[in-house]
C-alpha cells in the first residue's frame, strides 16, 4: 500500500478514526481546525487524543489537510502516488475505494513516526517480541489491523485502477456545527 500510494511507510491499523487519533498523539495535538462538513468520528479523533477543536468552511474532495499539522485525512482518496508528505491517513472502510469491512492506514516517509505507530497501533508492544518477553516503554492502544483484513486488502489493491474519484466530499455532509454535542462546547469558528 505504501510503494502504490508513493510513502516510504506504511502503518496498518482498525479504522482511519485510529489512524487519525495516533497522528494526533504522535504530534502532541493542542489545537486542530476541521472543516465544518466532514466525518464526525474525525474531529472525535483530536478530542480523544487531548486536543481542542474549532470548525472552518473548507470545502474538500476526497482528503483535507488539519490545520496546523501535517496530518491528511483522505479516508475519501486512495490513487497510486497520492501522498505528498506528512502523516497521511486513509480508510479501507466497507463503502470506501477498498471495501474490506473496516480497516485504515497511516503513510509517512518518517521512519521515527512509523517505529512508534508500529508499537503505538499495538499497545505499546513490539509486535516482533513475544508478549511474555516484551518491556513496553510507552502507552499504546488496541487498534492494529487484523491479518485477515490486511491480507482482503492487499488483494483488493492488485485489482485498482490507477487513478480514482474521490468517494467523498464536503458536500456529503451535514454541517457539524448544528449539532448538540459540539454547540454545547465552546468552539468558535475561524473566520
Amino acid at each position: 500500500m505504501a510503494h502504490f500510494c508513493g510513502s516510504k511507510y506504511g502503518v496498518a491499523v482498525a479504522s482511519c478514526t485510529d489512524a487519525l487519533f495516533l497522528s494526533f498523539k504522535y504530534r502532541k495535538a493542542r489545537h486542530v481546525i476541521f472543516p465544518a462538513r466532514t466525518y464526525i468520528s474525525a474531529v472525535f479523533s483530536a478530542m480523544h487524543a487531548g486536543a481542542t477543536i474549532d470548525f472552518d468552511d473548507i470545502e474538500w474532495s476526497g482528503a483535507y489537510k488539519l490545520e496546523p499539522y501535517d496530518v491528511i485525512d483522505s479516508a475519501g482518496r486512495l490513487n497510486r502516488g497520492m501522498y505528498q508528505g506528512g502523516l497521511h491517513c486513509v480508510s479501507f472502510h466497507a463503502r470506501k475505494i477498498i471495501p474490506i469491512g473496516r480497516g485504515g492506514m497511516i503513510l509517512t516517509d518518517d521512519e521515527k513516526a512509523y517505529k512508534w505507530f508500529r508499537k503505538a497501533r499495538f499497545d505499546g508492544r513490539n509486535p516482533e517480541v513475544p508478549f511474555k518477553e516484551d518491556d513496553v516503554e510507552s502507552d499504546g492502544w488496541n487498534c492494529y489491523m487484523t491479518p485477515e483484513q490486511a491480507s482482503r486488502g492487499l488483494q483488493l489493491l492488485e485489482g485498482l485502477k490507477p487513478d480514482l474519484p474521490d468517494a467523498y466530499s464536503s458536500r456529503d455532509y451535514p454541517d457539524l456545527r448544528e449539532m448538540t454535542i459540539f454547540k454545547k462546547m465552546k468552539l468558535y469558528v475561524v473566520a
